[in-house]
């Protein structure tokens, strides 16, 4: 029996960012140098397929750094962590590396200049997230006040109007973040906002590319991890740009096949922290049930890369 036609559209750029790379290069690097067991605050990045393919190397996934003995190499995740944290491993004299994404550590270092100019920062972000919480843990508390929506603004009770700036997550919808920094604009005139956009090249470039498939396509799949906060954002994205059926999945198994029966096109991209072979995995089990077309949709192309910390590339 002959399978129907499908167009896949294949999003570009899609998956791992320069960040996430950087932050996986850094695990096996230090369990290359120092040997297993090397322990991580917090998962690396957010994918449970890096993170398994990883603690199978030797790599410790831990909470908090009370969690780690004080012997063993300690590496914090790409979302950055409070300021508290490498002071206190310092403190216990532990050997650790910091694999917060140069992005994030770029809003933390605004976040710092803005407030040694005596101004109290904003944050839009998702409370909770890591990166939210690292953020805010660069400066004492109450110094950051945490806003999620529009309507949070008109609740903000800052400590003076006229020194304000604001800072982002890394990895929100363009459209919404861009809603709320119009509502903080107009209740605070003389709010500064950051030099260069804080919302990161890679969030930005994905969710473009989903916005230009998406009126073409029945179905959307977005590849990555419930707690991936920028692949929540493609999925929103997608189904805003049009597309009725948008759906996060971890993998090729945790598609709804019967949600898209009938379908004709489908769109595919990945999040920043979802490799390519999970990619390939999910064309792959369309292959088996259709007759594909690929097409790939590029709207960037990216060649942006980061150094890892000199420490790894330092002889043992």
């Amino acid at each position: 029996m002959p399978t129907p036609p499908l167009t896949l559209y294949l999003a570009a750029p899609r998956g791992f960012c320069a960040g996430v790379d950087r932050a996986i290069k850094i695990v096996e690097m230090a369990l290359s140098k120092w040997g297993a067991p090397v322990y991580v605050r917090h998962e690396i990045v957010h994918n449970k397929y890096v993170v398994d393919g990883l603690r199978e190397k030797g790599a410790v996934f831990v909470e908090e750094l009370d969690d780690c003995p004080p012997d063993r190499p300690v590496i914090f995740s790409a979302h950055g962590v409070p300021k508290a944290v490498p002071a206190e491993a310092a403190r216990r004299e532990m050997v650790y590396v910091d694999a917060t994404c140069p992005l994030v550590s770029k809003v933390h270092i605004e976040a710092e200049r803005h407030s040694g100019n005596g101004l109290q920062m904003v944050m839009i972000g998702h409370a909770g997230h890591p990166e939210t919480i690292g953020t805010m843990g660069q400066l004492p508390e109450g110094e950051v006040l945490l806003v999620e929506t529009p309507e949070d603004v008109a609740g903000l009770e800052v400590r003076d109007p006229e020194k304000l700036a604001y800072i982002t997550q890394t990895t929100l919808s363009v459209d919404d973040t861009a809603e709320i920094v119009a509502a903080l604009k107009a209740r605070f005139p003389a709010i500064v906002g950051p030099h260069k956009e804080d919302i990161c090249y890679a969030t930005t470039n994905r969710q473009e590319a989903v916005k230009a498939m998406a009126p073409d396509c029945d179905a959307l799949l977005v590849i990555g991890a419930p707690n991936s906060s920028n692949s929540k954002r493609l999925v929103e994205v997608a189904s805003r740009a049009g597309c009725k059926y948008a759906q996060l999945v971890q993998r090729a198994t945790d598609i709804d096949w019967r949600a898209l029966e009938g379908i004709r096109s489908v769109g595919l991209t990945a999040g920043a922290s979802a490799p390519e072979v999970l990619v390939n995995e999910v064309i792959d089990a369309f292959r088996a049930r259709f007759d594909v077309t690929v097409e790939t949709v590029e709207t960037a192309q990216e060649r942006v890369e980061f150094k890892v910390p000199r420490v790894l590339r330092e002889p043992a």
